[in-house]
């Protein structure tokens, strides 16, 4: 009977005589997983330009944020990160406040939190001299162009010290201040797009190193073994190859310049034009992401399951279709192919099919 009662009991602890983990330990490793999953996707719609994905994202992650002292300390990037985001985001609304102290702008908010971040890491120093500027810049001329003159002297002396190496920016912003012109070309140089785009190189070096993510990981599998992603991947490769390419081109000089914003300040004269802002991506590759991926693909694979398993079959366009469009190129212009793919109702076609049905239609109509 004792033999009896303790392989009973065995069995009831497992049948390997250990007992299970703490429940608030297993819950502290999952909720770990899921801040660094929902801090992936901030950065990737902050990229993209699709605020309310991002904000989802943001409001996720600040539920898991409970505080920030029982974050471990391999995840406090990961806060500091979400924080600052939240923030830059925010930056141009004064109305907006993160502290209890209401002269807090959300980017004076957010400049602690990138001096978190640079103390945790060293291999950046150009990238990261950079946004600490652009950023100290941008607190002075939100207030600015907001015609908060008298605030922007305020926060001119909480940023900066008496030290010798702020003297030269301190000095040049004070007169900035002064003129009370918010559109002179220190400000406009090294304006808020410049800002974004530089926060933008700084979340695609974090994608790229947090890409092992367990959710990431496990939903990619999850997504491949159930036929989707071959589906959705062919479809994005077929209709934004020349766009990523183009974004590429576009990205790399933030990577890779030879020149620092701080050494272009150091020459720069408040009478010359300064040097030209780096122009903002567009924000349609978003949203043809989310609806290829949401809708048409999805759609596609439900409706056209088997069509899709065997190769496309080639289908006789209707008269619907050819609408479609014609109204598309209307909108978006002949060669935006991709844009009039995701707004239309087309059966099963590709951004391919539409230039070949459009330049048939042409020819149609010469003859």
């Amino acid at each position: 009977m004792a033999e009896a009662a303790e392989s009973s009991s065995g069995r009831a602890g497992g049948g390997r005589g250990r007992s299970s983990p703490p429940p608030a330990e297993v819950e502290a490793v999952a909720a770990g997983w899921m801040l660094e999953f929902a801090c992936y996707c901030m950065c990737r719609h902050f990229g993209e330009g699709c605020a309310a994905e991002f904000w989802r994202w943001g409001n996720v992650a600040q539920a898991l944020i409970d505080d920030v002292s029982k974050i471990p300390t391999h995840q406090k990037k990961v806060v500091y990160l979400c924080q600052l985001l939240l923030r830059i985001a925010k930056g141009k609304n004064l109305e907006c406040h993160f502290e209890n102290d209401k002269r807090i702008s959300p980017l004076e908010s957010a400049l602690p939190f990138w001096t978190l971040l640079e103390r945790e890491e060293n291999k950046l120093e150009k990238l990261h001299e950079d946004i600490r500027l652009l950023i100290q810049i941008q607190i002075v001329a939100v207030h600015m162009e907001n015609g908060y003159f008298r605030e922007a002297a305020e926060v001119l002396e909480r940023l900066y010290t008496d030290s010798d190496s702020d003297k030269p920016l301190r000095v040049k912003l004070a007169t900035v201040i002064r003129s009370k012109d918010p559109y002179v070309p220190l400000l406009q140089s090294f304006s808020y797009d410049l800002l974004i785009s530089k926060v933008k190189s700084y979340i695609e070096l974090f994608m790229k190193e947090n890409e092992t993510n367990f959710l990431i990981q496990a939903a990619t599998k999850q997504v491949e073994s159930n036929g989707l992603g071959a589906t959705t991947l062919q479809s994005k490769t077929v209709n934004v190859e020349d766009d990523k390419r183009n974004l590429e081109t576009k990205q790399r000089p933030h990577l890779g310049q030879k020149h620092r914003v701080s050494s272009v300040l150091q020459n720069f004269d408040l009478d010359n034009s300064g040097v030209k802002e780096i122009k903002r991506l567009d924000n349609w590759k978003n949203r043809l992401y989310k609806k290829l991926g949401d809708l048409n693909s999805l759609q596609n694979v439900e409706t056209h399951g088997d069509a899709l398993a065997s190769g496309r079959r080639r289908q006789r366009w209707t008269y619907k279709e050819d609408l479609e469009l014609k109204s598309g190129i209307r909108k978006f212009g002949v060669g935006n192919w991709a844009k009039i793919l995701v707004h239309g109702h087309f059966n099963n076609r590709t951004g391919v099919m539409l230039k070949d049905r459009w330049r048939t239609l042409c020819r149609i109509e010469q003859d």
